[in-house]
């Protein structure tokens, strides 16, 4: 039986997705230095050779980690949103997500050199919190640079320190119990500060 062009594309996109999912748990277990092409291969069932193949390798696919976790993110980041509501946002995403924010731990823990796009990114973030200070929502006596860096530390806690969420909160840190109860108290304190 012969199969259809569009039978072809449907095995090709599960494929590449189960290597993307592979190297989700790959490169969040072991970071971007530890995780090997061929254990993704292993976890995802696929000859190494397709990794290459589909993504023009390791950097490739960790570009399109990259590139799913910001379609994720523009699914609960949305700027309209009070600050408050969108770190309870990224605190909840965590929760859901935690590979994702382990990969951006990996990052800051290999301490490499941004890229000039994520300096970008971060500028405009920082950009934004000036915005807020403007209509009030954050006391301009607070320095943006600090605020946001604060602020992907209370996001990434859960994903950050596990030992520490199970020893205080009595919950795992990826559970919807645990994401709604930090993300509440987090809103919690935003907002007052908003207060002022």
């Amino acid at each position: 039986m012969r199969r259809e062009p569009q039978d072809k594309q449907r095995d090709a996109e599960r494929t590449k997705q189960r290597i993307v999912d592979a190297a989700v748990e790959e490169f969040a277990a072991k970071g971007f230095a530890g995780a090997r092409v061929s254990a993704i291969a292993n976890r995802a069932g696929v000859n190494k050779q397709l990794i290459s193949y589909y993504f023009g390798g390791k950097e490739g696919l960790y570009r399109e980690l990259t590139s799913q976790w910001q379609s994720t993110e523009s699914g609960f980041a949305d700027p309209s949103l009070s600050l408050a509501e969108l770190v309870g946002g990224y605190v909840r995403a965590n929760a859901a997500n935690p590979a994702f924010g382990k990969l951006l731990v990996w990052e800051g823990l290999r301490d490499g050199e941004p890229t000039p796009e994520f300096v970008d990114d971060m500028r405009r973030n920082i950009e934004g919190l000036r915005e807020r200070q403007r209509k009030g929502e954050l006391p301009a006596s607070l320095d943006p640079a600090a605020m946001l860096v604060a602020l992907f530390a209370i996001a990434a806690a859960g994903v950050a320190f596990p030992q520490i969420v199970r020893a205080v909160f009595d919950e795992e840190p990826a559970s919807a119990e645990f994401a709604e109860r930090y993300a509440t108290q987090i809103e919690q304190l935003l907002s007052r500060l908003a207060e002022g």
